[in-house]
């Protein structure tokens, strides 16, 4: 019975930015749960790696190259994902990021952002969290059950120095969430949630420059974040996917409109 509780076999997930480190991770972490997945990805060439990378698991994936700020593409896509499957169980909203002339360098002030490429950030993964909620969360709405998961930050909880950007559009996707829980509760069914998970600090392609030195050593940026973090450890991609799957399972069943962090505790330490 308690193993019931969390299973995912044969659900069917949606992961947008699919293709990318952290949508490839879940993504294999729900193939190896019995999910069957759809990668979605503007990148043609990520999309047919990713997919072929699964199907070697041994899962059943499809793919898809597919803008998230494109709502036709998005229908489109749905329409072909319930012909095949019949059904969307889960989505999982990771396509996002950054984008440097959204990132101030330690020289620099707000004054000195690109607005373009703010407005570029905020764009991708405000619009880009909301436009796929809406489309496959309609699914969801007419079927009556499904989870969102979407990916949150760390940068919502306190002001985080240099990404703007990246803090004010993930501050957005918080609300977003909390709100897209109320609705689908409240005018469609109690088994729709919607949930978010905000990660810690992980080191990746896009913040490695700024975490580690070329000689391998941790930057100044870093010694300050593991200062503020209790298990004084950077995360591993793959500690998101338990709560990932755990929130797409029946073992979470009364849980929506939560952002839950994966921090290593930061997010509850003052520093002192």
């Amino acid at each position: 019975m308690r193993i019931q509780m969390f299973s995912l076999k044969d659900k069917v997930a949606i992961v947008t930015g699919g293709g990318g480190v952290l949508g490839g991770s879940i993504a294999r972490s729900l193939i190896e749960a019995g999910v069957k997945v759809a990668v979605l990805d503007i990148r043609e060439e990520n999309v047919n790696n990713r997919v072929e990378e699964l199907k070697q698991i041994g899962g059943e994936a499809i793919g898809f190259v597919s803008s998230v700020l494109e709502m036709n593409e998005l229908k489109q896509t749905r329409d072909t994902i319930l012909e095949k499957w019949g059904q969307i169980d889960i989505l999982i909203n990771a396509a996002g990021g950054n984008l440097p002339g959204a990132t101030l360098t330690e020289e620099q002030t707000v004054f000195d952002m690109k607005i373009e490429d703010f407005e570029r950030v905020n764009d991708l993964n405000m619009n880009g969290t909301v436009y796929p909620s809406l489309v496959f969360g309609e699914a969801m709405a007419k079927r009556g059950e499904g989870s969102i998961i979407t990916i949150s930050s760390m940068a919502t909880y306190s002001a985080i120095t240099r990404v703007l950007g990246y803090s004010t559009a993930k501050t957005a996707i918080n609300i977003f969430t909390q709100w897209m829980a109320m609705e689908m509760a409240t005018k469609f069914s109690e088994k729709i949630r919607v949930n978010a998970i905000a990660p810690g600090f992980f080191i990746g392609d896009q913040n490695r420059n700024v975490l580690i030195n070329p000689d391998g050593s941790y930057t100044e940026r870093s010694k300050k974040v593991l200062a503020r973090t209790p298990m004084g450890r950077f995360g591993d991609i793959k500690e998101l996917n338990g709560a990932v799957q755990f929130l797409c399972s029946d073992a979470a069943s009364f849980i929506t409109g939560v952002i839950l962090p994966v921090d290593g505790g930061f997010s509850s330490f003052s520093g002192v």
